[in-house]
C-alpha cells in the first residue's frame, strides 16, 4: 500500500482513538480531504520544483509506533545543551518522555499538545490559536493538521522573561523498520514577553525516519522570540519542517536554521505581519556533502507599514549534494516604509554539487527599501595561497575560510553555549580542529 493510501485509511482509526466527537473533528476532516485531493507535493509544483520526495515515500513507514520505547539519558546526553540549565520537552518516537523531560512551572505554561487539544481549560486558547496561521492549502501542513495530537505547547504570559532556554527534542529510536512522525508545536508569547527556544530532531540508528513537523508561533505586541533549529541528523532521516509565525506590533522574532545532517531536509518558513514596527530575522547555515539535499523556502509577508525583515543564508556544498534557496519578500500596497533585505551566499566545493537559488521580490508599495543578493562561487584561491604561504596547512586554511564565510550568522546567536555548540559542529563538519575553546 502506498503511503498516501495508508495515511488516509488510518485517519478514521486515529480520530476514533482521540475522540471522533471532538470539536476539532471538522478541522481534521477538512485537512485530510485536502491531502486526499492533492497528495504529496511533486516537482510539477513551482514551490517544489527542485525537491522530489519520490525516493523517500517508497519506504513502508509505520504511521503509529506500536509501543513506547524508553531510552536512557546517557544514550542521548550529547544532544542536550547541558552546559546550561534549560527547560526540556522531550519526545521519543512521537510520544512524550517524562523521564527525559525537565520543566518547572516558573510562571510559564509548558505542556503537551495532546493535553492542550483535549482538556477543557485550554479550549479558549486552542480556539483562538490552533491552526489559525498554518496554511489550509499546503498539503503537508494539512496532513499534519489531520493527525495533530502530540508536540510541545508553550504559552508565555504577558511581560514574562523566561530565564532559561526551552529545548524541544524529538528522538527516533529506530525500533520500527521505518517510522513517520508528525509533531505539532504551538508557541504563544504574550505582550512584552521574551523566550528562547531550541528545536532538534534526532535519530538514534540508521532505520529510515520521515518527520513532517508543523510549528505555529504567535508573537504578541513587543514580544521577543529567538528560535533555533538544529538539523544535524543521520543520513537515513528526512525532515519536512513547516513553521508559521504571526507577529503583532513592535514584536521581534528571529529564526536561525542550522542544516548539517539528514538525507532530504525541506524548511518552509513563513512570517506574517499584523502591526507596525515589526522586526523579522531569518538566518541559516547549511553545510552538507555526499548526496544530501537541503531546501529552504522562505516567505515574509509585509502587510503593514514601517516594518523590517532581514534574511541571510549561507550554504557550503560538497560532493554531490544539492542546495535550494527559494526566498520571497511580499510587500502589500499598505506596507509603506518597509525595509526588507535578503542575502543568499553559496560556495560549491565540488563540480558535482548543485545550488538552485531563486530570490523573489513582489512589491506593491511605492515607498520602500527592498534589496536582495545572491552569490555562487568557490573558495578564494588567492586567500588560500596567502594562508599557506604563512604556514597554515591547506586543509586548515580551507576550513578557516569556510568558517569565516559562516561567521556572520554564527555571531548573531544570542545563547553563548549554543554558539559554542554550533561552532563545534561546524568544525566537525569541516573535519578540523579550528582551535576554539569549546
Amino acid at each position: 500500500m502506498e503511503l498516501k493510501e495508508k495515511l488516509i485509511s488510518s485517519f478514521m482509526a486515529f480520530e476514533e482513538s482521540i475522540d471522533v466527537h471532538s470539536e476539532l473533528h471538522d478541522v481534521r476532516t477538512s485537512a485530510i480531504k485536502n491531502f486526499e485531493n492533492k497528495g504529496f507535493p511533486t516537482k510539477k509544483e513551482e514551490a517544489w520544483k527542485y525537491t522530489s520526495l519520490n525516493a523517500i515515500l517508497k519506504n513502508d513507514y509505520s504511521v503509529f509506533p506500536k509501543h513506547e520505547n524508553a531510552i536512557e539519558f546517557a544514550e542521548v546526553k550529547k544532544y542536550f545543551l547541558h552546559e546550561i540549565d534549560t527547560h526540556k520537552v522531550i519526545f521519543v518516537d512521537g510520544k512524550f518522555s517524562s523521564f527525559l523531560s525537565a520543566t518547572t512551572h516558573d510562571g510559564i505554561d509548558v505542556c503537551l499538545m495532546s493535553s492542550a487539544l483535549n482538556k477543557p481549560k485550554y479550549k479558549m486558547i486552542i480556539d483562538e490559536y490552533f491552526n489559525k496561521i498554518a496554511s489550509k492549502d499546503e498539503t503537508l501542513t494539512t496532513l499534519n493538521t489531520a493527525f495533530a495530537n502530540e508536540g510541545a505547547y508553550i504559552n508565555i504570559p504577558k511581560s514574562k522573561v523566561v530565564e532559561k532556554p526551552i529545548e524541544i527534542i524529538y528522538f527516533s529510536t529506530g525500533v520500527e523498520n521505518a517510522l513517520m512522525v508528525q509533531p505539532r508545536n504551538l508557541v504563544i508569547v504574550g505582550e512584552n514577553a521574551h523566550v528562547q527556544i531550541i528545536e532538534r530532531h534526532q535519530s538514534l540508528n540508521e532505520n529510515p525516519v520521515l518527520t513532517n513537523s508543523v510549528t505555529e508561533i504567535f508573537a504578541q505586541k513587543r514580544a521577543i522570540v529567538d528560535y533555533y533549529k538544529i538539523q544535524n541528523d543521520l543520513q537515513s532521516a528526512n525532515l519536512i519542517d513547516n513553521t508559521y509565525i504571526s507577529q503583532k506590533q513592535e514584536s521581534h522574532v528571529s529564526v536561525h536554521t542550522f542544516s548539517f545532517g539528514g538525507n532530504i531536509t525541506r524548511n518552509n518558513l513563513n512570517f506574517y505581519h499584523f502591526g507596525e514596527r515589526i522586526d523579522s530575522t531569518l538566518k541559516g547555515i547549511t553545510i552538507i556533502g555526499d548526496k544530501q539535499h537541503v531546501d529552504h523556502y522562505t516567505l515574509v509577508n509585509h502587510a503593514t507599514p514601517n516594518c523590517e525583515s532581514h534574511q541571510n543564508y549561507k550554504t557550503i556544498l560538497a560532493d554531490s549534494s544539492t542546495g535550494v534557496f527559494n526566498g520571497k519578500i511580499f510587500v502589500e500596497k499598505e506596507a509603506q516604509k518597509t525595509d526588507a533585505f535578503q542575502q543568499n551566499n553559496n560556495i560549491l566545493l565540488s563540480d558535482k554539487a548543485t545550488i538552485n537559488a531563486k530570490p523573489q521580490l513582489e512589491i506593491f508599495a511605492d515607498d520602500v527599501k527592498c534589496s536582495h543578493g545572491c552569490t555562487i562561487g568557490q573558495l578564494d584561491e588567492n586567500a588560500m595561497f596567502y594562508m599557506q604561504q604563512r604556514g597554515i596547512p591547506k586543509k586548515e586554511a580551507k576550513a578557516l575560510l569556510m568558517y569565516a564565510f559562516s561567521n556572520e550568522v554564527i555571531e548573531s546567536i544570542k545563547i553563548p553555549e549554543l554558539k559554542q555548540r554550533i561552532t563545534k559542529i561546524i568544525a566537525m563538519k569541516l573535519g578540523v580542529n579550528l582551535g576554539f575553546d569549546l
